[in-house]
């Protein structure tokens, strides 16, 4: 598959391009004159228009596709896609709406559950069983229902079609996400680790550089008053050189203990790239650093939450997240535009971030209302994370 292209839009071009097809048979008729013979007879006006709704609602909901929830809306742009097909066999007098259901079939999957989008298939197709009776087919109620469901035989191959489509999608998410996750998990390891490197060549330069020069001050320092004349210049030279170096090594020390911090920027990064239908906005100061690694943790992972929760039940366009560090405090917020919501009850998945941030002795807040968006304020004390 083009790397460029992704299976909705794939579906969405697939469909237009057999739209178009179907509505080729229906030109020529129409340039040829054959409205009145039986052909167009219903209406011409009416096919057209209904031609031409189909087109513009496929574009619609092919463009709306979702491997997670869809919305009422979708559901009603399918029954109107839907009717706007059977309308063009209704109006044309031929089996081509049956053509377009045919294509409203690779999209079915996305729209419905498996058992009821079936159902939706095979009624549909039935919906036509008219036209071939009362239609220039003039066929038999036998041979008519015979004629539907040979057209709904292939509408159950393309729908199997998109299903597949659909759970290939999911496996490719799912296996975006793990991998963002992973990447996440291995940069805040790196970091562990390079801090936990610093912190051990400290204590080693603690233990026996700082040991050893002590010892060798205060033999200095005893040197100095068993000496004298020129040997006793050299030796408290020496004794101020041993002090000199045992501070700069005591400093050393500090700063190797104080000074690493982990970058969160670049452990949160990988779960922000390559987010599907998703655009999302992150406000952070590019040099954020945080000694708390505890915290750090907590922090990537409610960002992995956030957006696992926003893709799968915001039905949101964008996503803004800002993370700052103030004072002894880290605020990580997110605001989706989402359809937002009441304050319900709390998902598995957020109910689980409330509960890591309460074990940070943080806080989680939440607004949100419907039409509004879901937002989060998530507020944790540095240095109290467990």
């Amino acid at each position: 598959m083009n790397s460029r292209l992704n299976h909705q839009q794939l579906l969405r071009y697939a469909g237009l391009f057999t739209w178009v097809m179907v509505g080729v048979p229906l030109a020529y008729a129409w340039h040829q004159g054959l409205a009145e013979s039986g052909l167009l007879a219903r209406s011409l006006a009416g096919w057209v228009v209904s031609f031409a709704a189909f087109g513009l609602l496929y574009v619609r909901v092919a463009g709306r596709l979702s491997i997670y929830r869809t919305s009422w809306r979708d559901g009603l742009y399918l029954f109107l896609l839907s009717a706007s097909a059977i309308a063009v066999s209704y109006y044309s007098s031929t089996g081509l709406g049956s053509v377009l259901l045919m294509v409203i079939a690779g999209i079915l999957p996305w729209l419905l559950p498996l058992p009821l989008g079936l159902a939706w298939l095979v009624l549909s197709h039935l919906t036509v069983v008219p036209v071939f009776i009362f239609g220039p087919m003039d066929l038999t109620w036998w041979e008519a229902l015979m004629q539907s469901l040979l057209y709904a035989g292939f509408s159950t191959f393309v729908f199997v079609t998109g299903y597949v489509a659909k759970l290939q999608a999911a496996a490719r998410e799912e296996q975006r996400r793990l991998n963002a996750e992973l990447r996440a998990a291995r940069a805040l390891l790196a970091e562990d680790s390079r801090i936990g490197e610093r912190l051990r060549i400290s204590r080693e330069l603690h233990d026996l550089l700082g040991h050893h020069l002590t010892a060798l001050s205060l033999n200095l320092e005893v040197a100095g008053h068993l000496t004298e004349g020129q040997a006793q210049e050299h030796v408290k030279q020496s004794h101020s050189l041993a002090k000199l170096l045992l501070s700069d090594v005591r400093e050393a020390v500090s700063e190797m203990r104080h000074g690493p911090a982990i970058d969160v920027l670049a452990a949160i990064a990988p779960l922000l790239e390559s987010v599907p239908n998703l655009a999302i906005e992150l406000q952070a100061d590019p040099d954020l650093r945080i000694e708390d690694s505890a915290c750090a943790q907590a922090i990537v992972r409610c960002v992995q939450e956030l957006l696992t929760n926003t893709i799968k039940h915001a039905n949101a366009r964008k996503l803004e997240l800002s993370l700052q560090k103030l004072d002894n405090l880290l605020i990580l917020k997110s605001q989706d535009d989402g359809k937002g919501g009441g304050p319900g009850r709390l998902g598995n998945g957020l109910r689980g971030m409330k509960e890591r941030v309460e074990a940070a002795k943080g806080q989680m807040r939440i607004q949100t209302a419907p039409g509004q968006g879901f937002g989060v304020t998530i507020t944790l004390p540095l240095g109290a994370c467990t």
